[in-house]
């Protein structure tokens, strides 16, 4: 699309410049302008990599807060576009929910309003170019420090001065351009007039992906009379509809509840813009009534169009913002996640790569989701289901009750479940490799070894199948006692680290804490070993049978150990929110002894 744009705009650009001195000053100053932006986004990268995500999380737990977190972001980095982007990364990342993505939307829409006042109530009235000199000498020393703080700094010092610059050449060159040739001859009133000049707004904002260059456009050509107000106002709809595609564009590498995002601004933008057309005479005497109020003159469009740029994204959070529950119900409807044949990341894409924090929580995610397809397969391997945990009858009887054979492909399953998942999320960290931020590579290097014991536990419960599905189904009692017993403590494992998973999520302290289910394996393996040795001595099982059982109970220790230590990364380390319960759930060495009796007893 990009190659397309530019094989479009390039021969248009050079014909302009062709025909007048004063079209390439308007194109220098959007290319100043769009530079600037670039640079504030840079800039304000720059300060992500925990703060800006921490912040996020905090304050974007209902629809209100995020609705907030918007505006004030979006007024700061003066980019609805880099706030779009922003969510839809974290949202695919899993650190928001699409209720809180779309509260930053309806903030960000209303937030890069500030823009235009800013324009038209400064940017036009006086000599900016004074301003942002200082402001470029002082950012690009900054960027030429070492610290990244300081670096950031300056990206964002340069970034305004180049947007002050670009709003001083367009100003300059708009009052110029009015010598030579005048476009509001080219005036359309009307209907004809709003939708052609509404198009106009829309193509214009895809081509330069700013909203705000767009904005900078109509206000300046406003303000010198170079465009009707009337026309200004459909090119201020335009723009708001044509910013979209940002968001749209960047949805492209995301998950489906990036896409489901991307469709809710679209959404919001094109019904608000719509509607206003129906109703452009009414807002038109709003705006009016509003500036009257405010003190503003009637023969001052800029402030007045910078007015209705805020009236129009009011609308679409009066119109839309009270159902955002059933918007996410249509999204939902519109936009179906498929369940493949073969399963597929569901948290790893490109937009998360930008952030650092969004890397480690997308790959976090995406390993809880290979650790409850792990889970599956060792439960079916039992004959047993995820369901099943939850059911008031014994484990052991359920066991016992698989008396028929189970057939069940760990190899097929590994293919369908694991190996794509698990492929996927190595080449993810690998791609990632965050140098600078040592937190998030030493937690990337603890999620990668996370996922290693996963896929050992399945590769242990592949070997221990083999003896469990012949032995379990033989005439002699004890051997079969032996394996149900080795299936239910597996089983029973799962279970408690299920129970801790659910305590630690729900902000309460583990009744078992690791360090038990640590000191249980150990204890069980003893008892195990010890057992196998007496049915030898007691001539109830033979040598070989007693061998493969000391073989299969090894892999039973290696299974609960890989699964342990799997989920102490994904449900302990990994849950930021519960320092406090990780703080103490090591418990003392009577406490362990007297819950490791009580699991023995039963």
């Amino acid at each position: 699309m990009h190659k397309v744009l530019l094989l479009i705009v390039v021969p248009l650009l050079s014909y302009g410049f062709w025909l007048s001195d004063a079209f390439k000053g308007i194109a220098a100053g959007v290319s100043i302008f769009l530079f600037g932006m670039l640079s504030l986004e840079q800039g304000f990268k720059a300060f992500t990599g925990g703060v800006l995500e921490r912040i996020l999380q905090k304050t974007t737990d209902t629809a209100w807060k995020s609705f907030g977190f918007g505006f004030l972001s979006a007024a700061l980095m003066q980019s609805s576009g880099l706030v779009s982007v922003i969510t839809i990364s974290f949202l695919s990342a899993g650190l928001l929910d699409l209720v809180a993505g779309i509260g930053i939307i309806f903030g960000s829409n209303l937030g890069t309003t500030t823009g235009a006042w800013l324009i038209a109530g400064l940017g036009l009235k006086v000599n900016i170019a004074t301003y942002a000199m200082p402001l470029l000498v002082f950012g690009v020393l900054c960027v030429f420090q070492s610290g990244k703080q300081l670096k950031g700094i300056g990206y964002i010092l340069t970034g305004l001065g180049f947007l002050l610059l670009g709003i001083h050449y367009m100003k300059e060159s708009f009052e110029a351009f009015e010598n030579t040739i005048n476009l509001a001859e080219y005036a359309m009133p009307g209907v004809k007039g709003l939708l052609v000049y509404t198009a106009v707004g829309i193509i214009a904002t895809i081509i330069m992906q700013s909203s705000h260059a767009t904005m900078l456009l109509t206000i300046t050509a406003v303000s010198v009379h170079q465009i009707t107000y009337d026309n200004a106002l459909a090119l201020v709809i335009g723009a708001n509809i044509g910013t979209t595609v940002t968001a749209i564009i960047a949805s492209f590498g995301a998950n489906i509840q990036g896409k489901r995002l991307a469709g809710s601004h679209l959404f919001i933008n094109l019904f608000t813009g719509i509607f206003v057309l129906f109703f452009i005479k009414q807002f038109g005497i709003g705006v009016d009534i509003i500036s009257a109020n405010l003190g503003i003159a009637v023969s001052d469009n800029a402030m007045k169009l910078a007015t209705f740029h805020t009236l129009f994204n009011l609308a679409g959070i009066v119109l839309f913002f009270p159902f955002i529950n059933q918007q996410i119900l249509l999204l939902e409807r519109i936009f179906i996640e498929k369940r493949p044949a073969i399963f597929k990341p569901k948290y790893l894409d490109s937009s998360a790569m930008d952030f650092p924090e969004t890397v480690v929580e997308s790959v976090r995610l995406e390993s809880i989701h290979l650790y409850e397809n792990a889970i599956h397969i060792i439960l079916r391997t039992f004959g047993l289901r995820k369901s099943d945990l939850q059911k008031n009858d014994s484990l052991k009887q359920l066991i016992e009750r698989n008396n028929h054979p189970i057939e069940y492909d760990i190899n097929a399953s590994y293919e369908k479940r694991i190996k794509g998942i698990y492929s996927a999320i190595i080449a993810f960290i690998s791609r990632a490799g965050f140098t600078w931020e040592m937190a998030q590579s030493s937690k990337l290097s603890w999620l990668r070894e996370a996922n290693k014991h996963i896929v050992e536990a399945i590769k242990d419960t592949k070997h221990l199948q083999k003896n469990w599905t012949r032995f379990r189904t033989s005439n002699n009692q004890a051997t079969i006692n032996e394996y149900n017993k080795i299936a239910y403590q597996i089983v029973l494992h799962i279970q408690q680290i299920d129970n801790f998973r659910h305590e630690i999520e729900s902000n309460e302290l583990p009744l078992l804490s690791l360090d038990t289910l640590k000191t249980t394996i150990k204890n069980d393996d003893m008892q195990m070993n010890r057992a196998i040795e007496i049915l030898i001595r007691e001539q109830k099982i033979t040598p070989e049978t007693g061998s493969s059982l000391i073989n299969d109970a090894a892999y039973m220790r290696n299974i609960k150990k890989n699964l342990l230590k799997a989920a102490e990364t994904l449900f302990l380390h990994g849950n930021t929110g519960n320092a406090r319960a990780e703080q103490q759930l090591t418990l003392n060495e009577t406490e362990i002894n007297d819950v490791v009796q009580t699991v023995d007893n039963q």
